[in-house]
């Protein structure tokens, strides 16, 4: 008899077309984004119709502000990736907290730098009755502001566990899931943030 070809009988590693983590969570993460894209299509369609105000009222924004939220969040991502990177490949749960501690300082960061911007906005008294952009400025940056502040409480879960080393190469959905969300509410920024400060 022909000798057998043993490569051929060792099982072949598949590729895992799988997303991290839970199903559920890009289901959640799915309908989200859904939410965000009729606020942002509504945005949209309202500054076709009135470009002239939408302009005027764009100059008043704090660019600086926004640009510097932006850099916050994609650094908290950035340190949200590597945690999860840290406990997936390598298991160092130790690193992995260090790196999430640091997506939270960001996330706080930008929550910081959103409540100093809220407060000139609203001392100046302008409320969402001001103006058409006013509204959909209000509406659409609290509706982020909240979603980045769970995320923030799922990264302080996330960190906790973490580092009684809960998560493991193995068993790390909930962190992937987690790290999804947060990962979500940066994109958003991201569209969110030349949408509303930048083009014109």
């Amino acid at each position: 008899m022909p000798p057998t070809n043993t490569a051929l009988a060792e099982p072949s590693d598949e590729l895992n077309l799988a997303p991290p983590g839970d199903l559920a969570i890009w289901f959640f993460i799915l309908a989200e984004l859904l939410a965000f894209a009729v606020f942002f299509a509504a945005y949209a369609f309202a500054r076709a119709k009135n470009p002239d105000l939408f302009d005027e009222m764009q100059r008043t924004l704090n660019r600086d502000a926004g640009a510097v939220n932006t850099l916050l969040l994609i650094t908290a991502s950035w340190c949200v990736a590597r945690g999860v990177h840290a406990v997936v490949k390598y298991n160092d749960s130790v690193k992995a907290s260090r790196w999430l501690l640091g997506g939270i300082a960001g996330g706080a960061g930008f929550l910081v730098v959103k409540l100093f911007e809220y407060t000139h906005v609203f001392g100046s008294g302008i409320t969402l009755s001001t103006n058409t952009f006013y509204m959909f400025y209000i509406s659409l940056t609290f509706f982020h502001f909240m979603h980045v502040i769970l995320g923030m409480v799922i990264l302080t879960v996330l960190w906790a566990q973490t580092r009684k080393g809960l998560y493991t190469p193995d068993s790390a959905n909930g962190l992937e899931s987690g790290a999804a969300y947060w990962h979500m509410v940066d994109l958003v920024w991201i569209v969110l943030f030349p949408l509303v400060y930048v083009m014109r």
